[in-house]
């Protein structure tokens, strides 16, 4: 069944600081006001989120449908992501990598901190 955009605030708002915002005129998840994930316009389609180039590399490789991406994210950190084919717990798994990568430093301590 197809994600939505409710269903990906309520997996990003399970993560701490997590706020729905907008940014670049767009729905946007944001962690200590940074953006790590945005949908994309209904012209352009799905939602770009923020991905270690490895992991994007990897994901594209893999020829999975549910990852993609367009000219304009070569070379940024973002992978495009088709809410009509990810599945619920690959998009919770890569939520959760981009906002390690995105949360501030003393936010992703206290994180971490807890799960110890």
């Amino acid at each position: 069944m197809a994600l939505t955009w409710q269903d990906v605030v309520a997996l990003a708002t399970e993560l701490p600081g997590v706020e729905e915002s907008t940014w670049w005129n767009s729905p946007a998840l944001k962690v200590g006001g940074k953006g790590f994930g945005r949908l994309r316009v209904d012209a352009e389609g799905g939602l770009a989120l923020v991905c270690d180039p490895a992991e994007k590399d990897a994901l594209l490789a893999s020829g999975d449908p549910a990852f993609y991406t367009t000219p304009h994210y070569d070379g940024h950190p973002f992978i495009l992501i088709d809410l009509e084919r990810v599945t619920r717990e690959q998009l919770r798994e890569m939520l959760d990598d981009a906002w390690w990568l995105t949360a501030p430093p003393k936010v992703r301590k206290q994180r971490a901190s807890a799960k110890n």
